[in-house]
């Protein structure tokens, strides 16, 4: 799937409980750019056949075919437009042809796996490596690297809590694209383009305005997530070894 306009497409590859919606956030308020949150989540759900909470909603809200949702991002847009879209890498299934991204301008979110699983039990009492996503991210990460012949750009969300002007200048220029100071805040409450699961998961970030000061938290994980947790760390040092 080749693109024939200008316009640029930043594909922002993230697992669960990231910072990938305040990122979605930061890149939706530069001037000229949209914003696409998790545009294979109905076809995940409808693939797995998993229930998530609001599934019904979910479902009706985009399209189930992921070759109807590949061919949405890729057609045309406005000449030098950007469209900056959220994936979670474990909406991927395998029957997802990857080369639909090979044009874009892949990002890697990455995240201690330990802090996204303490997030994650906070929320659901099962957790699996695919529902973290982390190995997954690294499979597309290996694919897209294969594919385009480039390295994709990766970055971690610490670094983007703690330093948020600086990491966000260091990831425009990894991208090829100018710095916009506009990143750094945003509009409190809903917007335009949050999915519609956004009333069950996004009344933290729908608080901010901005990415807020950094501080550093203890984790601890229930004795039961440690071996989890030891079968992510391979897919996650591999990855963090290529940040920025």
């Amino acid at each position: 799937m080749t693109n024939t306009d200008d316009a640029i497409r930043i594909s922002m590859w993230s697992g669960p409980r990231n910072i990938s919606t305040a990122m979605m956030r930061s890149f939706g308020s530069r001037p000229g750019c949209h914003a696409v949150d998790e545009p294979f989540y109905a076809h995940y759900l409808a693939k797995t056949g998993l229930h998530h909470p609001m599934y019904q909603e979910v479902i009706a809200s985009q399209p189930a075919d992921w070759r109807t949702v590949a061919n949405n991002l890729n057609a045309p847009l406005v000449p030098g437009s950007m469209l900056y879209i959220k994936h979670m890498t474990h909406h991927m299934t395998p029957d997802v042809d990857l080369s639909s991204f090979q044009d874009h301008r892949n990002c890697f979110l990455i995240r201690d796996p330990k802090r996204v699983i303490a997030s994650y039990a906070a929320k659901w009492d099962r957790i699996t490596t695919e529902d973290i996503g982390i190995k997954r991210q690294l499979e597309i990460f290996r694919t897209l690297e294969k594919l385009t012949g480039q390295t994709p750009v990766v970055i971690e969300a610490e670094d983007i809590l703690k330093h948020p002007e600086s990491m966000l200048k260091n990831l425009c220029a990894a991208l090829g694209i100018p710095w916009e100071k506009e990143m750094l805040s945003w509009q409190k409450g809903r917007h335009p383009e949050d999915g519609v699961w956004a009333a069950h998961w996004y009344a933290s970030v729908e608080e901010t305005t901005g990415f807020a000061p950094y501080e550093e938290r203890e984790v601890e994980l229930k004795p039961g997530l440690m071996d989890l947790l030891a079968e992510q760390m391979p897919f996650y040092d591999e990855l963090r070894a290529r940040k920025i």
